[in-house]
């Protein structure tokens, strides 16, 4: 803690301070309150007064008790040995505090981020003498199997490399650089940066949205597919499967790197993040998915204030992972609760509130948040990004809330979870007439190069069906489906099976959990196969009866579980069995 008091106390309301007698303070500057050291952030300043905000319970906290400024803004610590650790929302080390103070963590309890006696096997890539700009890499540390932490200069500096140190291992505060800018100064590295969570790291160029995150989950990637570098917001009432959607997603997309920020969420809830993420295994390497994975745990009885600061923790960390190369995937769970948050604390600071109590300034914050997303040419001239998959908790799952319409305002992306499939037990929930992707046209090519032209005009026909369908079921729930002409019946009856062959998806069946992208466009380029072929039977006399009671129709169900991701010659034999079954109706009629 520093020793430098910047003022005193005046006035305590919950999580916000008001403190007098400010000096040699700036805004947004780090601080201690008290003795015991509670961590807080200065939030406004106003002549000699004050506002703080803290992120720790501030029970007797008095009056009168001392200020201890720091001099720095509230920032994270950056380095190796961020991977498969478990921090709080001010990336305080769960597991070592645990360690050191039991299972609850007392007040003013600090410990760094990162470890401090931990040695790291450091490979130098440059040689002393060269010139150096801000985000180059000087060299490597092999951090876990999957990741290759890339040591770089930091974002701000440029000059001449006076030193590095050899091949050998360091822990993150030794000396492995110098770096002498233009002014001549010197400038001290070690493996370990600080940043301040609420700037965005800079980069190189912002570059255009064109390959999409493959999750592995049909109806995200074939129906509303999501950008590596995109924004989606996944809203949904309590129940509908927005943390397992997560979880799925967590596993199987194509990201290197996984951070999950569970902000406000309820404490069972995170229990079971905390206990089955390190359980879960990484499809790729066959290890724990943690040696990819940052978890950043808010329970909803931490203090309020810490919530508001964890989504700015996460992000942060993503962008410094992406400044290496890498692609990360951000789940923040959820971001209802962060906007609670800042309701609490707007609220705490007698501001003027705007609809359903929200500051009038929490567009601005949702907007902040989901701008640091994008794919990225780096300073060290790699291609990097970051994807934000937020969660969204509207109360009552009313999806006209101010978070969930602000929320679709900044975001391209929107999967609107479904009570009715929910309780069906349809998942992932993913509703298709409220869901939309604006991605579509931007990763065309993707598909286009993967599996050929057709996806882009197979996607389009299925939406039609899928809202043809819609339109059908309200005639049936008036005169029922017997009123129907067969063509219109067949529509149904194709839907049906495009929802229950194609879009439900079992995450526990070993076949059935994850889908390739050649998987994908193969199934639902057979249902429409199913559904030209026997659009024109039905204008040829055939009847819905004898469609349905076709073989290769349960094929065409059971292809999901029966048919693995590689196996194309599967495909190719269940499309000769579909046309010869057509052929042979046809001869029938022809007859």
């Amino acid at each position: 803690m520093s020793e430098r008091v910047v003022g005193t106390v005046q006035r305590v309301n919950g999580p916000v301070i008001e403190a007098r007698d400010i000096s040699d303070a700036m805004m947004m500057e780090l601080i201690h309150v008290g003795d015991v050291g509670l961590v807080g952030e200065i939030i406004k300043l106003s002549g000699t007064n004050a506002t703080i905000q803290v992120y720790e319970s501030t029970t007797g906290i008095a009056p009168g008790d001392p200020i201890y400024g720091s001099g720095m803004p509230l920032s994270v610590e950056l380095g190796p040995g961020l991977m498969g650790q478990i921090y709080d929302g001010i990336q305080r080390p769960l597991v070592r505090l645990k360690d050191r103070s039991g299972a609850f963590i007392e007040r003013g309890e600090e410990e760094p981020a990162l470890q401090r006696e931990k040695k790291w096997p450091f490979v130098p890539e440059l040689e002393a003498g060269v010139q150096v700009k801000g985000g180059q890499i000087l060299g490597s540390v092999q951090e876990s199997e999957r990741v290759q932490h890339r040591i770089c200069v930091p974002p701000l500096l440029s000059g001449t490399l006076k030193s590095l140190a050899p091949e050998g291992e360091y822990t993150v505060t030794d000396e492995i650089a110098v770096v002498e800018d233009a002014e001549g100064n010197e400038h001290k590295l070690t493996m370990m940066q600080r940043w301040p969570i609420r700037n965005p790291r800079p980069t190189a160029q912002r570059m255009p949205l064109t390959t999409p995150l493959i999750t592995g989950q049909r109806v995200i990637d074939t129906l509303f597919p999501l950008s590596k570098g995109g924004t989606v917001a996944i809203p949904g009432g309590f129940g509908t499967g927005k943390t397992m959607t997560q979880h799925a997603i967590a596993k199987w997309c194509d990201a290197d790197i996984i951070v999950y920020i569970g902000c406000g969420e309820r404490g069972n809830e995170m229990t079971d993040v905390l206990t089955e993420f390190p359980e879960l295994v990484d499809p790729r390497t066959g290890t724990s998915l943690m040696e990819r994975t940052i978890l950043i745990a808010n329970t909803s009885n931490m203090p309020v204030s810490a919530r508001e600061a964890s989504i700015y923790t996460g992000v942060t960390l993503a962008e410094y992972y992406r400044d290496q190369g890498y692609h990360v995937a951000i789940m923040a769970d959820s971001t209802s609760r962060w906007a609670e948050a800042l309701r609490e604390l707007s609220g705490r600071m007698e501001e003027m509130p705007a609809e359903e109590g929200f500051p009038a300034y929490l567009p601005t914050r949702v907007a902040e948040f989901y701008e640091r997303a994008g794919i990225m040419n780096t300073l060290s001239d790699r291609e990097g990004s970051v994807s934000i998959i937020g969660a969204v908790s509207p109360p009552g799952g009313d999806f006209s809330e101010p978070v969930t319409q602000h929320t679709k305002r900044f975001v391209r992306c929107f999967w609107a979870l479904d009570r009715q499939l929910a309780n069906a037990r349809h998942y992932p929930a993913i509703g298709w007439l409220d869901s939309y992707s604006e991605y579509i046209n931007d990763i065309i090519g993707y598909w286009t190069q993967q599996v050929g032209e057709q996806w882009a005009e197979d996607r389009r026909e299925i939406m039609d069906l899928l809202q043809r369908e819609v339109r059908l079921q309200q005639v049936v729930k008036l005169v029922g489906p017997d009123a129907l002409p067969d063509s219109q019946r067949f529509v149904i009856e194709v839907c049906s099976l495009f929802k229950n062959g194609f879009l439900q998806q079992n995450a526990f069946d070993d076949v059935d959990r994850y889908s390739t992208v050649m998987k994908q466009a193969r199934m639902l380029e057979l249902i429409l196969t199913y559904w030209r072929k026997g659009r024109d039977a039905i204008k040829q006399g055939a009847t819905i009866v004898r469609l349905r009671k076709m073989k290769v129709v349960q094929d065409l169900i059971k292809m999901k579980f029966n048919i693995e991701n590689d196996d194309e010659a599967s495909f190719d034999k269940l499309q000769a069995r579909l046309e010869r079954s057509f052929d042979r109706l046809e001869s029938l009629y022809e007859e």
